[in-house]
């Protein structure tokens, strides 16, 4: 191929065959052509030399696509070499690319034609900037400015230019420059910001080019976050931005603009201009948006422009109120123009659009949080009684100043928070999504979606009705009932209104004193059992059935208190057990099992009026009330019994129960295990399988529900059960070797598969939910030894099931210690062979990956011992697979890996191997880290790394280690102590990985690690900052380098939603005595 001419640099380049090569890759040529190219724009853009010849090409072709090569090559050396270049090429290439962006840009048709190209090249010089400016290039911004001035069409470039600048200084800045470097740049822009600040305005003012005044707005949006605010408020910038508000061409990005202004918070300073921006806005949008509009209606029929500016309106109204909202509150003409602006606000927020009621909702949540907590923290007990609507008596005198100023504010508001009340009821998101799916054995399970959107949406819309609740219970009670009435009287009904409706009621439980809630829910459970007589066909009745029970459901404080009431409701679900429309059941089954897990108590106890317990009708009635269940509904049922069982104190009652609750599945398991004593083949069947699944289900759900209780129940299947399992698992070996690999996947080997899974399972959750009880374990542990861990190691690879592993991680996490003397053979029924499995590559066998390193986490952490009786060959297999794990991509695994890892690590510093080990591991341990450190697909361990990392470099430092790391045969020198050793082998370690740092800045690095070793978080940023400098780490997400922050916030915020009633669901809390 001609193109292999391309390769040799010595001599300018053939640009017409570098076209040629590059149009083929772009789809002219033949797949084997387009190959071929490729590999060779590859080599050339590895080429180190390669950029020398970008000028030549540059001015040599007309092809759009290889000047944008040209340029990427360019970048490259740009962002990884340029400082290493000597200045004559840095100052050649600046002048050069400078010439080109202002030749092109001179003159409008130019300019348009190659406005691509040179928005390229506006990139590549801002790359430019950032290691030149302002330090070697410190003319940049006059140079610019006086550019801009000579021409309209240079002048809108440049803003492009300015534009970039600022959004790489401030806003894509952090993991992508050191710190330093960023303060640099900001104080420069900072410092030089007044030419750029005249020219906006010359512009604003002078300039009647359309695009040109539309590209300085951007600009300014850009600035206006961090520009000195002088700038803004002591010149007609405002002023001039106001008067561009209504002319059409312009109104989103000034409005864009000004919302940055109203977002910005330094004090009162510039309050008298707060006001008056917001009162000249407000008349303004009068004439543009009239307040009588139906702005959801013209929304929806709206143009782009349109629409966007309705999301530009909120994004202003929601910066300014956050921020100037107090401003507003002083007089009465302020007022009024505040009011009128919520007003816009609320019609914005029923807008059918997503972004924009997200926008809408975080506001109203942090408005009426302020709101109530100026309530809630209020020192004055009448101010707090009377704002969260407690009756007590008032004394004169008892509101003091302060009070009286909250009370006011909140009149002040009044009227907003009542419809805003209706907003959330109007547009209640869906609680918590439950979905029945199919698992990979076929067998039906239920998933509760726990992260998306709508969820996060019912969270803040729920704790806002929880605010606005606290702050009028009459009102919020008063809007629900009389929506609740226009369902009945049909002027409103719909499966929605009547959805988001009771969405809503649930959502406030907890809220209310507990008279005021009893009250409450009586009218809403009558008026919704009224609608469900009243209303005609199935489909309807089927919604308001659910409804009925998802109310009832959050309300586990009312069923306690009222015992009638829980049992005809419990006797309702029973009913809607049987009704077989889609849905009914699932919500009968779930319901029951929510309402069970609250009120427990009460079913073991004699009522009033009552001949026997609860449980005990419901267990002789048992058969025929799960006739129609599914079974996976049927499991669902047992586990809530099981709940009652669990609260009966006394141990007779309780085997009772639990034996009349067995009695069907035991019967069935009796009859199967007598009909294989006389003929194996029996439990072949596929049906008969079937129903084993089934059983064992049946008895996971109530070991979930009864923890120690079940013990009389499994011991009574255990080992018949272990007799299943060891001849299920022979049926699989056999099909597998028979019919090779393909048999697994055969519909009978999965349910021979799920039968064994479902043992492990039982045996797992039993031994998991039994409280510490020693002999428990030695009772069920050494039948288990052979059918199962000999089992998994006489098997297949793929006849492995991975829940051996988890089993016996729950086993020592269980029982710690007293598991030692096991840990040798469950080493050697599952270490190597496991190893085996997972270290062909990263892909196969997911679940054992995560499992097995489980199970070495709880070996490492609770039977340290029996590690460190292993060979010195075992010891290197463990420590190998720890490498192993933290490597992988997969986030779970690595996690656990270094987990792991960090706890050999201090469990060996503390003991008596320490200098064995170390000697042995130190070097590999550190230069492994650096390399998943510095590599980019490991950034979600961060935290970790960097613990690992102190550790070292402390325990070095610490003279813990007494004998050399070195290798006294292949290291002729000897260091003085381990730390100066240290010190030379990771700087020797990073200055081979980054060829592109000078030996300096590695050496500052290391010493700086050394020197800040003792201070977490000093030691985190210079690691963050060095990531930067090394260059791997720019142009990515970085934020998982910073999650660890992020984690101490959440916990802070479940710290404060606890001390507020209601705001964690009554049916989240888990609090044993609730029901007592």
């Amino acid at each position: 191929m001609a193109a292999e001419r391309l390769r040799n640099l010595s001599q300018p380049i053939d640009v017409s065959l570098l076209d040629a090569t590059i149009a083929a890759f772009y789809g002219t040529g033949s797949k084997q052509e387009r190959a071929q190219a490729d590999q060779i724009l590859r080599d050339l853009q590895n080429n180190p030399d390669m950029w020398l010849q970008v000028v030549h090409i540059l001015q040599q072709t007309k092809s759009l696509n290889t000047k944008f090569f040209a340029l990427q090559v360019l970048e490259g050396v740009i962002k990884y070499r340029w400082n290493a270049l000597p200045v004559e090429q840095r100052d050649g290439m600046k002048n050069y690319i400078s010439e080109v962006i202002v030749q092109l840009s001179s003159n409008e048709a130019s300019f348009q034609a190659e406005r691509l190209y040179v928005n390229k090249l506006n990139i590549i010089l801002v790359q430019i900037l950032k290691h030149e400016w302002p330090a070697r290039w410190r003319s940049f911004i006059p140079d610019l400015v006086a550019a801009a001035k000579t021409s309209e069409t240079i002048c809108e470039n440049c803003m492009a230019i300015l534009k970039l600048l600022s959004e790489e200084v401030f806003d894509f800045s952090r993991g992508e420059m050191t710190q330093q470097k960023i303060k640099e740049l900001k104080q420069s822009l900072n410092s030089e910001f007044q030419l750029i600040h005249e020219l906006c305005l010359y512009v604003l003012s002078a300039s009647q080019r359309t695009e040109l005044i539309r590209a300085t707005l951007s600009t300014l949006h850009a600035f206006l976050s961090w520009i000195p605010l002088g700038y803004i408020f002591e010149s007609t910038l405002l002023e001039t931005l106001l008067n561009f508000f209504p002319v059409p061409s312009y109104r989103n990005l000034t409005l864009q603009c000004l919302t940055e202004v109203a977002a910005l918070n330094f004090g009162d300073y510039y309050n008298v201009q707060y006001v008056k921006m917001c009162n000249i806005f407000m008349i303004q949008l009068q004439n543009i948006l009239p307040p009588t509009t139906d702005i959801p209606e013209a929304y929806a029929h709206g143009s782009s422009e349109e629409q966007a500016f309705v999301q530009n309106l909120a994004l202003f109204f929601t910066s300014f109120y956050k921020f100037h909202i107090r401003v507003l509150e002083t007089s009465q003409e302020n007022i009024s123009a505040l009011l009128v602006g919520l007003e816009y606000l609320i019609n914005i927020s029923y807008v059918d659009d997503t972004e924009v009621f997200k926008v809408c909702l975080d506001y109203w949540n942090s408005l009426v949080l302020e709101l109530f907590d100026a309530n809630h923290n209020s020192d004055n007990p009448a101010v707090t009684a009377k704002m969260t609507g407690l009756q007590v008596p008032l004394l004169p005198g008892m509101v003091d100043g302060l009070g009286a100023q909250l009370l006011q504010r909140r009149q002040l508001y009044a009227g907003t928070m009542s419809k805003l009340r209706m907003l959330m009821i109007c547009r209640m998101a869906k609680p918590e999504e439950v979905l029945i799916v199919e698992d990979e054995n076929g067998n039906i399970v239920r998933e509760t979606m726990k992260d998306n959107d709508v969820l996060v949406q019912y969270k803040i819309m729920r704790e806002t009705l929880i605010y606005l609740s606290h702050l009028d219970h009459e009102d919020t009670e008063k809007q629900m009932l009389k929506k609740l009435s226009k369902q009945l009287s049909g002027e409103d009904w719909t499966w929605n209104n009547l959805n988001t409706l009771c969405w809503a009621i649930g959502s406030i439980s907890g809220s209310m004193m507990e008279e005021q809630e009893n009250k409450f829910l009586v009218l809403v459970i009558r008026d919704l059992l009224n609608l469900c007589e009243i209303t005609k066909g199935k489909d309807n009745k089927a919604v308001i059935a659910s409804n009925i029970m998802y109310v009832v459901g959050q309300y586990p404080r009312f069923l306690r208190a009222h015992w009638k009431f829980l049992k005809t409701v419990v006797n309702k679900l029973f009913e809607f057990m049987h009704e077989t429309h889609p849905g009914v059941q699932d919500m009968a089954c779930d319901t029951f099992l929510k309402i069970v897990q609250k009120c427990k108590r009460k079913f073991v106890i004699v009522q009033v009026g009552e001949n026997e317990t609860f449980v005990s009708e419901l267990l002789s009635a048992l058969a025929t009330t799960v006739a129609d269940l599914e079974p996976h509904q049927i499991h669902s049922f047992y586990e809530s019994v099981g709940y009652m069982i669990q609260a009966e104190s006394d141990p007779h009652k309780r085997d009772e129960y639990l034996q009349r609750l067995m009695e069907l599945p035991n019967q069935k398991w009796g009859e199967i295990i007598g009909q294989a004593r006389q003929s194996v083949d029996f439990l072949k069947d596929l049906d008969v399988i079937r129903t084993v699944l089934n059983i064992l289900q049946t008895n996971t759900s109530v070991a979930k529900s009864l923890g120690t209780y079940f013990l009389s129940q499994i011991s009574l299947i255990f080992l018949d059960m272990l007799n299943v399992y060891r001849m299920y698992s022979e049926l699989i070996s056999s099909s597998i070797t028979e019919g090779g690999p393909f048999a697994s996947k055969t519909s009978y080997v999965k349910l021979l598969r799920s039968v064994k899974r479902e043992t492990l399972k039982l045996i797992e959750t039993f031994l998991d939910k039994a409280e510490d009880q020693p002999q428990i374990g030695k009772q069920f542990v050494p039948p288990m030894m052979d059918p199962v861990l000999g089992d998994y190691a006489r098997n297949l690879p793929d006849a492995r099931e991975s829940e051996v592993l988890s089993l016996f991680a729950t086993i020592i996490n269980k029982y710690k210690a007293a598991m030692i003397d096991d840990v040798p053979r469950i080493f050697e029924a599952v270490f190597q062979c496991t190893l085996e499995m997972i270290t062909k590559n990263f892909e196969d066998y997911p679940e054992h990956r995560l499992k097995f390193f489980s199970l070495l986490r709880a070996i490492a952490a609770h039977c340290f011992l029996a590690l460190i009786q292993l060979s010195s060959q075992q010891l290197k297999l463990v420590m190998d697979s720890i490498i192993w794990a933290f490597r992988h991509t997969e986030r779970n695994i690595a996690e656990t890996g270094l987990n792991l890892l960090f706890e050999m690590l201090k469990n060996f510093q503390a003991s008596e191997f320490c200098n064995q080990f170390y000697r042995t591991y130190f070097l590999l341990i550190e230069q492994e880290i650096f390399s998943v450190l510095t590599d980019t697909f490991h950034k979600p361990g961060f935290k970790l790394h960097v613990l690992v990392l102190q550790h070292l470099f402390c325990l070095v430092e610490s003279g813990l280690v007494t004998e050399p790391l070195w290798d006294a045969s292949t290291v002729p020198y000897p260091y003085p102590n381990n730390g100066m050793f240290i010190r030379e082998y990771t700087i020797k370690l990073l200055s081979t990985s980054f060829p592109n740092m000078t030996a300096a800045e590695v050496t500052q690095f290391v010493n700086g690690l050394f020197e800040s070793r003792n201070d977490l978080s000093t030691f985190k940023n210079h690691i963050r900052d060095f990531l930067v400098q090394s260059k791997e780490f720019s142009a990515q997400d970085n934020k998982d380098l910073y999650a660890e922050e992020a984690a101490v916030q959440r916990e802070r915020e479940r710290q404060r939603m606890l001390s507020i009633p209601g705001l964690i669901a009554p049916n989240e809390i888990q609090d044993e005595m609730l029901d007592s």
